[in-house]
């Protein structure tokens, strides 16, 4: 019997992720681009309505907020970042075999990973730690962008900035895509999505993680222990400090993909794919990320691109033009088990639609 996309199959989609060892709570919201389809389910320690951090799905709020900023004019995605900050702030951020090339970074470079600068939170200090080994340590701290900027020039970048065919997923990129954005508009990266979108939309429940006694999102796990990282989640807004829900996350996407911020032609320039293997494997365009399909498993899924974002947190936001289908929601778990179950809840989902016509 083939699976129909109901209530019934959203519900047990969701029982199924957290079936699965050291997944503790998810949610699952699916629509479809009218809404005459809208299933919410949730199951674990959460409830459909529970505030969770969207973690990196954070990046695609930027890069609404950039192309939202270019239509304005108020910058091009060829401008220099140094071109941004006090003469010598950036010195030495890029130096590729003893030649510095930081003054050749523009904003396109950062919006698609392809700067060739290392990522600040996984990549290991001379001393063989990273940021994300002392943060699921233990050892809560802030990472305010002076910091971030000090440890990326510790760590020698993999390719000169644009290298064609070359792309790496960093964090360092998108603290830097916060700070041009600041300077641009003059207001701190939290108050530009606020007013850019959090406002425009109407979300009460979505915001910039800042009050560090803030108990409300989720409790967030790394394997079977809960994690608690107020500090640093409160300090690094622009690369996945957004809290939201699974509802609220939606109406953004939506959003996104229909031409809210920005042309909704835009989108298809946004395609500049590149594979990127670390976190998970998956594609990388322009601020846009899609779901990564071997050709050997096509076959088996020709339901055309997967176009959002993933989080860290197994946090998504997912819209698949060929079923007309949008997903958004977390398997709230640092890690491989969480991105696992979200996986296959998606391509679940997908599937059931693609065969309900």
């Amino acid at each position: 019997m083939r699976a129909r996309l109901d209530e019934a199959l959203v519900q047990d989609t969701v029982r199924r992720m957290v079936a699965r060892k050291d997944v503790f709570s998810a949610v699952l919201r699916v629509e479809s681009e009218d809404g005459s389809l809208t299933y919410t389910s949730a199951a674990g320690d959460m409830h459909v309505d529970d505030r969770y951090f969207i973690a990196s799905v954070t990046k695609l709020y930027v890069t609404a907020v950039v192309l939202h900023l270019r239509q304005e004019g108020r910058l091009r995605l060829e401008d220099r970042v140094v071109d941004f900050f006090p003469e010598g702030l950036l010195d030495g951020l890029h130096v590729l075999r003893g030649v510095d090339h930081t003054s050749q970074l523009t904003i396109a470079h950062l919006m698609s990973n392809t700067s060739g600068l290392q990522d600040y939170f996984f990549g290991r200090s001379p001393l063989g730690k990273s940021a994300a080994d002392e943060l699921l340590a233990g050892k809560d701290e802030a990472w305010p962008l002076k910091r971030i900027l000090a440890t990326a020039r510790t760590l020698e970048p993999r390719f000169q900035p644009g290298q064609k065919g070359r792309a790496l997923y960093s964090d360092t990129n998108y603290e830097l895509l916060g700070a041009v954005i600041e300077r641009i508009t003059g207001n701190p990266i939290a108050r530009v999505f606020k007013d850019l979108i959090f406002d425009e939309l109407g979300l009460q429940n979505t915001y910039a993680f800042q009050d560090e006694s803030d108990d409300t999102p989720a409790r967030l796990y790394y394997r079977s222990q809960p994690v608690h990282l107020p500090r640093y989640l409160a300090s690094v807004t622009a690369e996945g400090g957004i809290v939201s829900t699974a509802e609220e996350c939606m109406r953004f996407l939506k959003a996104f993909f229909s031409g809210k911020f920005f042309a909704r032609e835009e989108v298809e320039n946004l395609k500049q794919w590149n594979l990127v293997l670390r976190p998970g494997t998956f594609l990388y365009g322009l601020g846009l990320e899609k779901i990564f399909v071997p050709r050997v498993l096509k076959p088996f899924f020709p339901y055309g691109e997967i176009l959002g974002y993933w989080g860290q947190t197994a946090a998504f936001a997912w819209f698949n033009p060929e079923t007309d289908l949008y997903l958004t929601g977390t398997a709230n778990q640092l890690g491989g088990p969480g991105h696992r179950a979200a996986s296959q809840a998606i391509l679940r989902v997908i599937k059931a639609r693609a065969k309900s016509g």
